[in-house]
């Protein structure tokens, strides 16, 4: 008899397998093409950060706004998949809340490092 205690890694382990073999696969596409189709669209964010901001500092209100783009990628894929537009309004109004809670003006104003 084994001494060390029980634990779930098994079971969770099967679920991920099951679904990224399956529902995922299926809702949203090959994960290349659909990580390809993200990668770009955080890339064009992220160099939007560098110009804008002159800084690789990443913020709490961008997290929000790349989550958004993921789902954008995601809807590319399956539009038709209301969770993709839950999770985007979801995003976008804890996004705002990072905004006002980070006293971000429309200049960026403290941004700039």
């Amino acid at each position: 008899m084994s001494s060390q205690p029980f634990n779930n890694r098994s079971d969770v382990l099967k679920e991920a397998e099951t679904l990224v073999n399956g529902d995922r696969n299926d809702a949203y596409g090959d994960p290349i093409d659909d990580f390809r189709t993200t990668a770009e669209l955080w890339t064009t964010y992220i160099r939007r950060i560098i110009d804008r901001r002159e800084s690789t500092q990443l913020q709490p209100h961008d997290v929000a706004s790349m989550m958004l783009l993921l789902k954008v990628s995601r809807l590319t894929w399956s539009p038709e998949k209301r969770d993709h537009w839950v999770d985007a309004i979801g995003y976008a109004s804890c996004g705002w809340d990072c905004v006002e809670r980070e006293g971000a003006t429309d200049e960026w104003e403290g941004f700039v490092s």
